[in-house]
């Protein structure tokens, strides 16, 4: 057998490096993770599978015509699946919620205060203006709007920054509740509020996306993709003329997306780009904007419960963030640990939607800010 026989068949084990094993073991714990521990399955397993395949040496999963390289580009590249995804969550996004109880919109704007703290912390830590943008989006908790804001401002860091929001979405019912239980007391947690169940009529709940992507396509056109996406979605929902179009789009359209988007994802965590101090600094600062969100969003729910006639639980500021609906889920999960009979769940996917459309309009004020310069 000649020597060029012999390379070609050890091909791969010629070309194995390090970066590529610590690469592969990221991969692999993302999949335990998402098999093990259900953290996020639908997220991070495909993640974790497009990561150990782009990493395997002399992949020919990677290059001009590899199926990974495919997806990325015609799908993360031009910004397609996160607004695909987007006209998914707004076909299952119910904003009733909000819609009785609008002050919660001041909770979904509290809920973004550390996305801009953290722009300036990575400006002063080395980033530039686009990449501290794209940094700071990911303390919204929000995958797609990440994707989108990063693709466009930052697409280098698009690897990072896209494995530290969904991998801290997935982190949710860890890192929020400790930062709750130390910014409130055991009286502020156990404040019950009243449900109140006002009907919100169907014609009410069809105007409210037109309204809110005319306003928000007026006043902040960068987030128009996110928002008009997001909205579509909801119209398709609530008109109830096109059940076919919204259960596809809640569930084949999603699931489909959110495969391709996972291992498009996992595509750019090649070891030889990925394994940089830059990386950690990203998941740090992204670790940083998700606390003080939650933090901000806590405070103003305090602030609200002094102004309050009645009380206001501040732990329903939290929900805030753009996870929904599994922030509002953890808000009710803390307000049970101290009083099993205290129902806040309604109230907090309210301040969960607003959070929602909040984190989308922040995209987009980052866009905005950024191409002024």
């Amino acid at each position: 057998m000649d020597p060029t026989t012999w390379d070609n068949l050890l091909r791969g084990i010629l070309n194995v490096q390090w970066q590529g094993l610590v690469m592969i073991a990221v991969g692999l714990l993302l999949i335990w993770l998402a098999i093990a521990k259900e953290y996020e399955p639908l997220l991070l397993l495909p993640i974790g599978a497009g990561c150990v395949l782009a990493n395997m040496p002399v992949s020919s999963m990677l290059g001009e015509h590899g199926m990974l390289s495919i997806f990325y580009n015609v799908g993360v590249a031009n910004e397609l699946f996160p607004l695909l995804i987007f006209i998914g969550i707004g076909a299952m996004t119910d904003f009733g919620p909000l819609l009785e109880n609008p002050k919660m919109v001041l909770l979904g704007a509290a809920g973004q205060f550390g996305i801009f703290l953290t722009l300036i912390l990575a400006l002063l830590l080395g980033f530039d203006r686009p990449e501290a943008a794209s940094i700071g989006i990911i303390g919204a908790i929000d995958g797609p709007t990440s994707i989108y804001v990063s693709g466009k401002l930052a697409p280098d860091l698009l690897g990072p920054i896209t494995v530290a929001a969904y991998s801290y979405m997935s982190l949710v019912p860890i890192i929020m509740p400790p930062v709750m239980r130390l910014l409130t007391t055991k009286k502020e947690r156990t404040i019950r509020m009243a449900y109140s169940q006002r009907p919100i009529g169907a014609r009410t709940r069809i105007i409210f996306p037109i309204v809110v992507t005319v306003v928000v396509g007026i006043l902040v056109p960068f987030a128009l993709p996110l928002i008009g996406s997001l909205m579509l979605g909801n119209l398709m929902r609530e008109s109830h003329v096109v059940e076919r179009l919204t259960g596809a789009a809640q569930n084949e359209l999603t699931n489909i997306v959110t495969l391709l988007l996972g291992l498009a994802i996992g595509s750019t965590m090649v070891g030889s780009q990925f394994l940089k101090v830059q990386t950690l600094m990203i998941l740090v600062l992204g670790l940083v904007a998700f606390v003080l969100d939650t933090a901000a969003g806590v405070c103003f729910g305090k602030l609200l419960n002094v102004f309050s006639r009645d009380g206001f639980n501040p732990l329903i500021g939290a929900a805030g963030i753009s996870a929904f609906p599994m922030a509002a889920r953890v808000v009710q999960q803390e307000v049970s640990r101290e009083d099993d009979g205290n129902f806040v769940l309604m109230h907090a996917m309210g301040a969960n939607a607003a959070g929602q459309v909040a984190s989308a309009m922040a995209g987009g004020v980052l866009l905005a800010l950024m191409g002024s310069f």
